[in-house]
């Protein structure tokens, strides 16, 4: 099993969720970088993900929810609703994420953060 990577996808790179996530050990990566230019779309974020081995968390759950019938071998999908989150709720909620589940349980699946509230 493998540890889970995630990358925080342009609607929630918040650079305190960021730098949070990685203090605590978690190997995350946020909208813009060397690979992912600030100015993509959600499907090539998705894509682009996928390639770096990936789960995107996003707030655009109408898009992201669509995406996967149209590229189903994704490395995870994770969702929740921006206006419903602190900073704080969400370094919990997805530290949780980062500790508790495996890449592998994530490969194809699109899941919701509130799980892990």
């Amino acid at each position: 099993m493998s540890k889970l990577k995630l990358h925080l996808d342009a609607d929630t790179s918040v650079m305190a969720l960021h730098h949070a996530l990685t203090k605590n050990g978690h190997d995350v990566t946020c909208t813009p970088n060397d690979w992912m230019p600030e100015d993509i779309s959600d499907h090539d974020q998705l894509l682009k993900a996928t390639e770096q081995g990936r789960c995107i968390f996003s707030f655009k759950v109408q898009d992201f929810a669509v995406l996967p019938r149209q590229f189903p071998q994704h490395r995870g999908i994770l969702l929740a609703t921006q206006r419903s989150w602190t900073l704080s709720e969400l370094f919990n909620a997805l530290d949780r994420v980062l500790t508790e589940t495996q890449a592998e349980d994530w490969k194809g699946r699109v899941g919701w953060l509130n799980q892990w509230r």
